[in-house]
């Protein structure tokens, strides 16, 4: 009797997609390359420089990245070379992750009537206007559609302690999302925005008194508790599949029920 296949497949074997954003593998972007992994996809990562190359190298050969390139959003043409080369090792591409953010720590923590100039165009640039221009690229190589997605936080629909700028910046980033899946959805390319609750990476440790935003949302998220990295990173995998192809332009929170209660 002949072999058969398997009647069902990883729900994302096949499919071929761009990483940003890993610092280390306590990230949310860690966890959601890793999700997709398991699930059959196949990944380009990218790192910052090369101090940050030193920790997500090994992250990226344990994936089994096909690609490890370098991303700075901030320099010129940088971003479309990064997609110009996944292009070139994947053909057409299914799925990219936008996990990027920087605020100038004063801009952060400060009154948003008191931001620079110079540092909300930064903050702008790097957390906002770098999705749009990923998508732009991305575009000529989602010929049968795919998944954008990018990271935000309830402080883009609420005011937030200590979040400063990145308030409304993130507002920005969601406000994107609509306008691009209203843009790029004739070519069956969908947009997210997912929206974790509080979780101690990298980036959140540059939030003042961030360990009371952790009990704050743990003692009022009707779960009871804040969200891991592996819980984001599952669902951002999901938004990737099929599984979600009648979505999109969605701001969708991973924070155990945090954001319905006041």
């Amino acid at each position: 009797m002949s072999s058969s296949t398997p009647s069902t497949a990883l729900p994302l074997a096949g499919k071929k997609g761009l990483v940003t954003g890993i610092a280390n593998d306590k990230s949310i972007a860690y966890a959601v390359a890793k999700a997709i992994v398991e699930l059959g996809g196949e990944i380009a990562i990218t790192y910052q420089n090369d101090k940050t190359a030193r920790y997500t190298q090994p992250l990226a050969e344990a994936l089994g990245a096909k690609r490890f390139l370098k991303l700075d959003v901030a320099e010129e043409g940088c971003l479309e070379n990064v997609i110009a080369e996944c292009g070139a090792a994947f053909g057409e591409i299914d799925f990219a992750i936008h996990s990027m953010a920087f605020c100038n720590a004063d801009d952060l923590h400060g009154r948003v009537i008191d931001a620079t100039e110079a540092g909300f165009d930064a903050a702008m640039n790097v957390s906002c206007h770098s999705f749009l221009r990923m998508a732009k690229a991305l575009e000529p190589l989602m010929a049968h559609g795919g998944s954008l997605i990018t990271m935000s936080y309830l402080g883009a629909e609420r005011v937030v302690r200590n979040y400063g700028v990145m308030g409304i910046i993130k507002a920005a980033l969601e406000s994107a999302v609509r306008y691009m899946a209203y843009d790029l959805g004739p070519k069956g390319i969908r947009v997210f925005a997912v929206s974790p609750g509080p979780i101690m990476t990298r980036a959140a440790s540059g939030i003042a008194n961030f360990n009371n935003l952790l009990e704050s949302d743990a003692q009022k998220a009707p779960l009871g508790r804040t969200v891991t990295i592996e819980e984001v990173g599952a669902l951002t995998a999901f938004l990737c599949t099929s599984g979600s192809s009648g979505m999109t332009g969605q701001t969708i929170y991973v924070d155990g029920g945090a954001h319905i209660v006041a």
